[in-house]
């Protein structure tokens, strides 16, 4: 008897899905298969989600505080039993960065988690805001994991982990998204860099799928610079992650990064990150 088909789970930052849909994002949507749809930078409002998106769609939206910023969702084929968007210390406004949602497939819960870290600025409270944003996941971590043995959390995280996750890596070492304090907050999530067990139960025992499907290569990269040429010449970013609980990853049977043909047929300057489950 065959079996049933993969659970496609994909995540983009869509840079205000508006503006996506008008590039393009519904023919890439429509052609994709996709079962649960995880969205960062949202940028508009739930109806613009539903309208956008259309009545097969289950939509769940945590918009930012400050309208027009920010801004998470997650939007699936069948409804969530749960949905939770509390993170950190109640008088830390997550806002539009953190939901959580719990899916019954194949009998079995998968808590899917659609995540929109800071980008931070050196040396200002927008990087102090970062930071306590990835203490608050140091915290939450372990007990999603404890929630569910089948466990993600997607999105744009906002540093790169490794030399590999960054094309010009040695001009970013002082610059947020890849500063050394922000990395070693991954080494806490996966493992440090040359650990025994990194991305195999090190740290919190998340897997990082995109480094252990494509191995020890440069990139692939999941964002590129609009200006110059970054695009054409590949200078990006490896920025958009699945990082799953080890039972959630063992099922994980394909990472493709949705990468457009060319400048002028992005819709984002994010590429989505497609994981297929086989649960």
């Amino acid at each position: 008897m065959p079996s049933a088909k993969p659970l496609r789970l994909a995540s983009v930052n869509v840079n205000g899905v508006r503006a996506a849909f008008r590039k393009g994002m519904g023919e890439w949507l429509a052609a994709r298969d996709v079962d649960i749809l995880a969205l960062q930078e949202v940028r508009a409002a739930t109806e613009d989600l539903q309208g956008l998106l259309g009545d097969d769609w289950d939509i769940l939206h945590d918009p930012a505080t400050a309208k027009g910023r920010a801004g998470v969702a997650i939007a699936s084929r069948n409804r969530a039993s749960i949905h939770r968007v509390d993170l950190g210390a109640a008088d830390f406004d997550s806002a539009g960065r953190w939901l959580e949602a719990d899916y019954e497939v194949g009998g079995r819960i998968v808590t899917v988690v659609s995540a929109y870290v800071h980008s931070g600025v050196v040396d200002t409270p927008k990087q102090v805001e970062k930071y306590t944003f990835l203490d608050a996941m140091v915290e939450r971590m372990p007990r999603l994991a404890a929630h569910s043995e089948l466990a993600v959390i997607v999105g744009d995280l906002n540093v790169g982990h490794r030399t590999l996750d960054i094309k010009n890596w040695k001009g970013n070492v002082k610059r947020a998204g890849f500063l050394p304090e922000e990395r070693a907050y991954f080494d806490r999530f996966v493992g440090a860099e040359g650990a025994p067990d990194y991305n195999a139960g090190a740290g919190l025992g998340w897997i990082d799928l995109g480094r252990r499907f494509a191995g020890e290569v440069d990139g692939p990269y999941t964002w590129w610079s609009q200006r110059g040429k970054a695009f054409d010449t590949d200078t990006g970013w490896r920025i958009d992650y699945q990082l799953a609980t080890p039972a959630l990853a063992d099922a994980a049977v394909a990472y493709v990064i949705d990468r457009a043909d060319s400048w002028d047929t992005r819709w984002s300057d994010h590429a989505p990150v497609v994981v297929d489950y086989a649960i």
